[in-house]
């Protein structure tokens, strides 16, 4: 990169946006540009330095999201589903980058997320560990090995303010169990269990969620098998490993064309 790329972060008065600025005032090559938030946002008109704890840096928080389509070159986006589709319509008609950690999307909101990928590069994580990542293709592995031996059980916990459930990196885990075996994952799924439920169905993939505290993020993937168990686990004790890991695919897409992708495109697992 000969210039610094400039960056806008929308939900930049979460904790994800405040790490993703932690993250960006450590990157040789990219730059804050934007820092966006929610309309009505209490945080609008302050200073997201120091918001984030680096120090003033002049870019204050605003609730325009046409500013990150006139301003940025990439946008990351950790916000709400609401949040997501406003600034999918507000990027339409440019040709900004996006990378975008939001999760529980509906199938309209994917489809104009969709749509905005066949002008511009985009990358969409339910997760932007790289450990998680690489918990995913172990879970490929381990589901095409074990298939018919072992029943399939994936437990997550969060920090009591998500407001999804299962987490979107648990249904990555569920979706790269049914890659593994060209299964659809709506019709394997067991999300809930309550009362006389009888034994367990074969075949399925069963998720399990625990809400408390300020977990910030638990992931396992439970082959049970007869007399045996494989368990591929990811514990989180910082959002920086999130944050770290969406500016690495900002940087990334820099060099990419028009498209989806997600995380293992940019650490080249795919």
């Amino acid at each position: 990169m000969n210039k610094a790329w400039r960056v806008g972060v929308h939900g930049a008065g979460g904790r994800m946006g405040r790490a993703v600025i932690q993250a960006l005032h450590q990157h040789p090559q990219l730059s804050l540009s934007v820092a966006t938030d929610a309309p009505g946002s209490s945080l609008i008109g302050t200073d997201s330095g120091e918001l984030a704890g680096v120090g003033r840096n002049a870019v204050l928080l605003t609730d325009q999201l046409d500013q990150a389509a006139a301003q940025c070159d990439v946008v990351i986006d950790f916000s709400r589903p609401q949040g997501t589709l406003l600034l999918v319509e507000a990027l339409a008609a440019s040709d900004v980058a996006l990378v975008t950690g939001t999760t529980g999307l509906a199938a309209a909101e994917q489809a104009k997320l969709l749509e905005l990928a066949q002008s511009r590069p985009v990358v969409q994580a339910a997760n932007f560990s790289v450990g998680v990542n690489v918990c995913v293709k172990l879970t490929e592995m381990a589901a095409r090995i074990m298939h018919g031996m072992a029943d399939i059980e994936i437990i997550e916990a969060h920090h009591k303010h998500k407001v999804d459930a299962p987490s979107g990196t648990a249904l990555r885990l569920g979706q790269a169990v049914c890659d593994a075996l060209d299964q659809n994952l709506d019709d394997v799924a067991v999300k809930s269990r309550d009362g006389n439920i009888g034994p367990r169905p074969d075949g399925t993939i069963g998720f399990s969620t625990v809400r408390g505290g300020d977990i910030v993020g638990e992931h396992t993937v439970l082959f049970a098998a007869e007399g045996e168990r494989v368990e591929i686990t990811h514990k989180a004790s910082s959002r920086m490993n999130f944050a770290t890991g969406a500016v690495r695919a900002a940087a990334w897409l820099r060099e990419q064309p028009a498209g989806l992708y997600d995380m293992t495109h940019v650490l080249g697992l795919e």
